[in-house]
């Protein structure tokens, strides 16, 4: 249909290309762990929403520019490289704050929270202003597409949501499992503050790959 083929296998290599880690389960992982699996979901979603501008993109032939323009695609690059090591050096430097403790007890600390739309918002935009995901989708759907395709465009965008309704089903059991692991974990404050401070070294560390990755 639509010039679609090898589907079983596109959905297979999508879910398994999902669950490699990368900026966008850490940045999920991290939420959840701190803030539950609302926040986890709220940056999944986020992710998904930045994915369909990707498909959107080059189903259009937008994300072409990417693979053919050297300015293109640096611009792309050092804007989503610097919002990474933004998002890294903002989890860094977080803080603790009081929370309310039980009766007779010192009060309980807690790392500041990001409120959904915050996070809904770093979600989308790591994911939006990375070009690699751009090319992976120019690399990666078209295998799946026959040449002598009536409607090309239509075919990608049905591919490019199939893939994302699976990562959607990923990120967000994701999102769940880390949080109900940390609360069975009963991961404490501090240890959450550490857990969101690593993980914004490794979003320089992604951020300054990227900045460093060429055009292919």
């Amino acid at each position: 249909m639509f010039g679609i083929h090898d589907l079983t296998l596109f959905i297979v290599s999508g879910l398994l290309l999902n669950i490699m880690p990368g900026p966008d389960s850490l940045l999920i992982m991290a939420r959840s762990a701190t803030q539950g699996w609302r926040a986890g979901c709220a940056a999944a979603l986020g992710i998904g929403a930045g994915t369909m501008v990707h498909v959107t993109a080059a189903a259009v032939g937008l994300s072409a520019l990417l693979s053919t323009s050297a300015m293109a695609f640096s611009v792309v690059k050092w804007v989503g490289a610097a919002y990474i090591v933004y998002v890294g050096i903002g989890m860094l430097r977080a803080r603790l704050k009081a929370g309310d403790g039980d009766a007779g007890e010192p009060a309980a600390a807690a790392p500041a929270a990001a409120s959904y739309g915050r996070i809904f918002a770093q979600g989308f935009l790591t994911n939006v202003l990375n070009p690699k995901v751009a090319l992976f989708f120019l690399a990666f759907v078209p295998q799946f597409i026959s040449a002598d395709s009536p409607n090309k465009a239509l075919a990608f965008l049905i591919l490019g949501c199939i893939f994302n309704f699976n990562s959607m089903l990923w990120c967000n059991g994701l999102a769940v499992f880390t949080a109900f692991a940390s609360a069975r974990l009963k991961v404490k404050p501090l240890v959450a503050l550490w857990l969101n401070r690593i993980t914004g070294g490794l979003f320089l560390a992604l951020g300054v790959r990227l900045a460093l990755s060429e055009q292919h």
